[in-house]
C-alpha cells in the first residue's frame, strides 16, 4: 500500500457510463485525490496511459465496456507492468464480479477489489486505505 495521503494520489476512471464516471470522480475528489482523469472506454484509457509522463496511482475500471472490456484492459495493464492500484466495478451480477476478481487477483497487479456499482463512498475509501 502506498503511504502517501489521498492528496498526493492521482487516479484514472475508465467507464463507458457517463454517470458512473462522474460519480466515481466526485467521490475520489471528496477523498482528497489530487487529480482524477476520465476515459469513456478502454482504448482511450490505454492511449492516455501511453501518453502520460507517469501512470496514475489508482485505476478504477468498469468490467463491461464495448470494444475493450475490463478483463482485456487488465491484460494490457499486466503487459505494461502497471504498478498502481486497481479497482474493478460493475453494474452486473455478483458472479461476474467474482470471476473478474479471480482473474485480477491472479495477475501481477496491485488489485484492491471489485465492487458492484454504485460503489459506496466508505467502501471506496476503505479499498484505497484512505
Amino acid at each position: 500500500m502506498d503511504s502517501r495521503s489521498g492528496s498526493a494520489l492521482t487516479a484514472l476512471v475508465v467507464d463507458d457510463d457517463e454517470f458512473s464516471r462522474a460519480s466515481l470522480s466526485e467521490m475520489l475528489t471528496s477523498l482528497g485525490i489530487a487529480r482524477v482523469d476520465l476515459a469513456d472506454n478502454g482504448r482511450t484509457a490505454l492511449k492516455r496511459l501511453r501518453q502520460a509522463g507517469t501512470a496514475p496511482d489508482v485505476l478504477i475500471c468498469d468490467i463491461f465496456m464495448p470494444d475493450i472490456d475490463g478483463i482485456e484492459f487488465l491484460n494490457h495493464l499486466v503487459e505494461r507492468q502497471y504498478r498502481g492500484r486497481v479497482i474493478l466495478v460493475s453494474g452486473m451480477d455478483v458472479q461476474m464480479i467474482a470471476m473478474a476478481s479471480d482473474i485480477a487477483a491472479s495477475s501481477n497487479l496491485n488489485f484492491l477489489g471489485a465492487f458492484l456499482k454504485p460503489v459506496p463512498l466508505d467502501t471506496l475509501a476503505r479499498a484505497l486505505g484512505l
